[in-house]
């Protein structure tokens, strides 16, 4: 996950408002703060692993 999504979730309140989007863990930021991971996260970083996933070379003649 890049540092632009992390503060872009940081910044909202959207974990105060809603807290069950919270999964339940946490990361810890360069001053030592804790921020809830929520499902926004989670949904982001899976999209951005899908957008630059590439198939791995085919292993043809083994």
């Amino acid at each position: 996950m890049s540092v632009h999504a992390l503060q872009t979730c940081r910044d909202s309140a959207e974990i105060l408002i809603h807290p069950a989007s919270c999964s339940g863990g946490y990361l810890v930021d360069e001053s030592g703060r804790e921020i809830a991971i929520t499902e926004q996260m989670i949904q982001h970083a899976c999209n951005e692993l899908e957008r630059q996933w590439v198939p791995a070379p085919s292993r043809t003649g083994n």
